[in-house]
């Protein structure tokens, strides 16, 4: 079986939807699109057609190409079971522990609420390839809009456990702004200094900075590193459980 080919659509300022394609099997999904032109224009200069939708959660920045390309191509929407109502145009809906497959690439559910109440990842096991949506991002995670840090650190601790292997493919360019903040908490981390070092170059030449990978993301993304001395350090919290440095970290990045 040919591995999933997967790669980026620019769309709005900062966001990210990914083509996830086979060629061999004819199928094509698209992860999150925000918006429809963009992921038109990247299927033509393919000579992909699209047969699948997958949404990690409702926001419209990653769900409004929905309809628009739904109405094009006649393309499935695969989205969060425990917040259908608020997926444009769903066609089915997956929860923790199911499954959902795009030609023979078959993606495991994983729910990872907080950002939003429904949120889910899609972890292509078979491909190395995980899909985060808005919850682990490059060095950063996102904002508690719909949870509370306890239901932020379970879910991240879900994706903490795939392969160190697995690819990340988030949905924001957000590496560069999230590398800064990581070096206010833990300024000495090698690996951190190391790789801002190399995502500046990229940035500076106008390439993305994904995928990451799990293993990177465990040496480098200070939400992930709730055990880390210098940080608790740095956040006067040297006797905390990891729930709390969680917390404060994501105090402290919110007023970054």
């Amino acid at each position: 079986m040919a591995t999933l080919q997967i790669e980026p659509v620019s769309c709005l300022r900062d966001n990210y939807a990914w083509l996830a394609y086979d060629t061999s099997e004819g199928v094509c999904a698209v992860v999150d699109p925000s918006e429809a032109e963009p992921v038109k224009r990247a299927l033509a200069a393919r000579g992909l057609t699209l047969t699948h939708i997958l949404n990690t959660h409702h926001h419209p920045d990653h769900v409004g190409g929905n309809l628009e390309l739904k109405a094009a191509f006649g393309a499935k929407i695969v989205g969060p079971g425990k917040d259908e109502a608020r997926i444009p145009g769903i066609d089915v809906g997956v929860i923790e522990g199911g499954t959902t497959s795009v030609g023979s690439h078959e993606a495991r559910v994983l729910e990872i609420p907080a950002h939003t109440r429904g949120h889910i990842a899609f972890w292509f096991e078979g491909d190395a390839a995980v899909f985060t949506g808005d919850t682990l991002f490059a060095m950063g995670c996102g904002r508690l809009f719909e949870g509370d840090p306890p239901t932020m650190w379970k879910s991240l601790s879900k994706l903490v456990a795939l392969p160190e292997g697995t690819r990340v493919y988030c949905g924001h360019e957000y590496t560069e702004a999230n590398g800064r903040f990581a070096l206010t908490v833990e300024p000495s981390n090698p690996d951190l200094n190391e790789r801002m070092a190399e995502v500046r170059a990229i940035r500076a030449a106008g390439r993305p900075t994904l995928p990451s990978t799990i293993g990177l993301e465990k040496k480098t993304n200070p939400f992930l590193r709730t055990r880390s001395a210098e940080i608790r350090r740095n956040l006067g919290l040297e006797g905390a459980d990891d729930v709390e440095v969680f917390a404060e970290t994501r105090r402290r990045k919110d007023k970054f």
